[in-house]
């Protein structure tokens, strides 16, 4: 029999919440869209749809503006989505097994975890903190799990303007543009982003970092393929049916053989961050806040 978290209104008495409505709200929130929730979660657009519907006539306000065809919170909706955020982790906090430092710190990561620094971040903590197993879980949203309450802590690309996070940035990673290896472009030592603009834009908007904004108006890609994922990513480009842009660390932890990484030096270069949610943080969260950054600023 699941489990249920239910918020029962004294003004609708036959009106309950669950804790899979949050769940589900939440992918609403990091996908913008009921389809794409919908297909995460492995229900009926309908279902979700109701699930919305039906958290809005319980609180009595408008969550999410429907006005267009990618869904943006209302104001209302950020605040819900901060407080659902927070009462799903505490129930995953809740009915973990074990006592709370021994339970595994799940770490979450979108593609390319903490770049050179994964395995020496893993060994160290081994070695370390033996009674915590570190858990590293690749999850492809773009809080790699953390706000839906996946895991403890997530290593993310990109500047992270989401409430109810906490950030620290631990390095930044240079750009590479990937290209099929069978492209002319493959043969320079490296690319400008004004050498792609002739070229179809591969963008993992559900995971990645990339958007049409990282070039300028005059010398954007003419055209754009949008994908839900690095593997799928990575397939495009092999295919020959677009180029992409990635940071540093994609190049050595996803190399294929029908994609070339080239240096892009125009490119801003992308922050590396560690978040993890304040209110409900896993004890051993600060010990890893600490160690990844002494790894991280170790060869400088």
């Amino acid at each position: 029999m699941p489990i249920g978290l239910r918020l029962c209104s004294a003004r609708m008495p036959r009106t309950s919440i669950e804790l899979r409505h949050l769940r589900r709200f939440l992918a609403i929130a990091e996908e913008g869209s009921l389809t794409r929730a919908a297909a995460r979660l492995h229900l009926t657009q309908p279902a979700v749809s109701r699930t919305l519907a039906a958290l809005e006539k319980h609180l009595g306000v408008r969550l999410v503006d429907r006005s267009t065809h990618h869904l943006a919170l209302t104001p209302e909706g950020h605040a819900f989505r901060d407080r659902a955020a927070s009462a799903v982790a505490a129930f995953d906090t809740a009915v973990a097994p074990g006592p709370p430092h021994h339970r595994p710190l799940r770490l979450g990561h979108a593609w390319s975890a903490f770049g050179p620094y994964t395995t020496p971040l893993l060994r160290r903590w081994q070695r370390e903190h033996p009674e915590t197993p570190l858990e590293l879980r690749r999850v492809d949203d773009r809080t790699a799990g953390l706000l839906r309450g996946e895991v403890d802590a997530a290593l993310l690309r990109g500047p992270v303007e989401l409430p109810g996070l906490a950030t620290e940035e631990l390095l930044t990673e240079t750009r590479v543009a990937a290209v099929p290896s069978d492209s002319p472009l493959a043969a320079r030592p490296e690319l400008r982003l004004a050498d792609l603009a002739a070229e179809t834009a591969v963008l993992n908007p559900v995971s990645g970092t990339t958007t049409l904004d990282l070039w300028p108006p005059d010398t954007r890609p003419r055209a754009t393929l949008t994908v839900a994922n690095t593997d799928d990513w990575l397939t495009a480009i092999a295919a020959g049916r677009g180029i992409g842009v990635s940071a540093a660390s994609t190049a050595a932890l996803h190399p294929h053989p029908g994609v070339t990484y080239r240096p892009l030096p125009d490119a801003p270069p992308l922050p590396v961050l560690l978040a993890w949610r304040p209110t409900a943080p896993h004890p051993a969260t600060a010990a890893l806040v600490s160690l990844a950054r002494e790894i991280a600023t170790a060869d400088d």
